[in-house]
């Protein structure tokens, strides 16, 4: 059976219709049309209709998300139930015996996993494990000494589903699972966190365009860190950066990213956590390249280019748990993005062509729109003749379609 993606991909491209054209008589942005005709994210009703009337297909395509969300809801509850029912049974099970041992060692390998998987299978994860810990917290069968342990347990993994759903697009959904991982630093009284915490929000911040609301997380975590503990400071530094970057001050985003190297030469003590809850020195470069492309080239681009470089470099020859592959193909783009600014079309074309490989369900919502600047760098008028420009633009938004 035709899935509604699959229709509605089918029915847009026989009428000729660009996924931009598409998107506006949907009333949605390109990315999250895109996101549709992917399955990444389930399409809204509204859509279903807009789409079957636009696309002229006389009730197939309302006809086919319907089922489609019958079949997930009914899903949706046969899952809940047997979380439900296995919960209990543990419960009964092993009430004599309960400990967070198992729990964390579930959320330490899905810190890990998280570098190198799609975004869904980690939601589903996070959210069985997180449940386990709201119901340990919530029922009082634990330990009294683990409570804490608990809520950073259920902290930790509310921040996996922070950034599974940013990573999927939906930044006001993140942004609540970044709320709730606040408010289990919080009552954990864990300072580490609760920096990791800050850092993310600002991150959804920047993701939306508000450099401003960015700056202010940043600061505002600049409270929990100080003593050397973990790359927490690091890791603000470096978002500030990308924030001063976005509004134009190249002096001042050069000064934070010199102060996350000394934030980083003070750590006295490794995080607690490595894989998503860490900050590598390949992610802190890979910080760098991305916040001083958002200048005006010369020395930014300079700088930004060496530094996507020597994350990529250290990624691909480091230990595979800090290897991030979605953040390693964005450093290309960034590598891409500085090359152009220096007017080396043709670095930046090679440097594209790993992201250009990519299959649909390796595109996270940040390539598409990093790509798509790229490509509009590349077709500005001054690389009117330039073949190798004119092609990558055609490379890039063909893999968008």
């Amino acid at each position: 059976m035709t899935t509604f993606p699959e229709l509605l991909r089918t029915l847009r491209m026989d009428a000729g219709m660009s996924l931009a054209k598409m998107a506006q008589q949907v009333h949605y942005d390109r990315t999250s049309l895109h996101h549709f005709e992917s399955g990444r994210r389930p399409a809204p009703l509204e859509v279903a209709e807009i789409a079957d009337e636009v696309l002229r297909a006389d009730g197939r395509l309302v006809a086919v998300w319907k089922q489609e969300d019958l079949e997930r809801r009914e899903a949706a509850a046969t899952h809940r139930v047997r979380a439900a029912a296995l919960a209990m049974s543990r419960d009964l099970t092993a009430l004599a015996d309960l400990d967070i041992t198992e729990l964390e060692a579930g959320v330490a390998a899905t810190a890990v996993d998280y570098l190198a998987s799609p975004p869904g299978p980690m939601m589903d994860r996070a959210h069985v494990l997180r449940g386990e810990a709201f119901e340990r917290i919530r029922s009082g069968h634990h330990r009294a000494g683990d409570r804490s342990d608990l809520y950073v347990a259920a902290g930790r993994l509310s921040g996996v589903l922070s950034y599974a759903l940013l990573d999927m697009g939906d930044a006001d959904q993140a942004l609540e699972h970044a709320t709730a991982a606040g408010r289990c630093a919080e009552y954990a009284g864990d300072a580490e966190l609760a920096a990791w915490v800050a850092g993310t929000k600002s991150l959804i911040a920047r993701f939306e365009g508000d450099y401003g609301r960015a700056l202010e997380y940043v600061r505002d975590g600049y409270q929990w860190v100080g003593s050397g503990h973990g790359t927490g400071e690091a890791r603000l530094r470096c978002g500030e950066a990308q924030c001063l970057a976005n509004l134009g001050n190249s002096r001042a985003a050069n000064l934070a990213l010199d102060g996350a190297e000394a934030a980083r030469e003070r750590i006295s003590r490794p995080d607690s956590l490595s894989g998503l809850f860490g900050f590598s020195r390949a992610k802190q470069s890979y910080y760098a390249g991305s916040s001083l492309i958002w200048l005006e080239g010369g020395h930014d681009a300079e700088r930004a280019a060496r530094e996507a470089i020597e994350a990529i470099a250290l990624w691909q020859s480091g230990p595979a748990e800090d290897r991030s592959l979605d953040d390693e193909r964005l450093a290309y783009v960034y590598l891409a993005t500085a090359r152009v600014q220096l007017d080396d079309v043709e670095g930046a074309a090679d440097a594209l062509i790993p992201v250009l490989s990519l299959p649909v369900e390796d595109q996270i919502s940040w390539i598409v729109k990093r790509m798509d600047r790229v490509a509009g760098m590349l077709g500005a008028p001054r690389y009117a003749g330039n073949q190798t420009a004119s092609e990558t633009v055609e490379k890039i938004n063909a893999l968008a379609a």
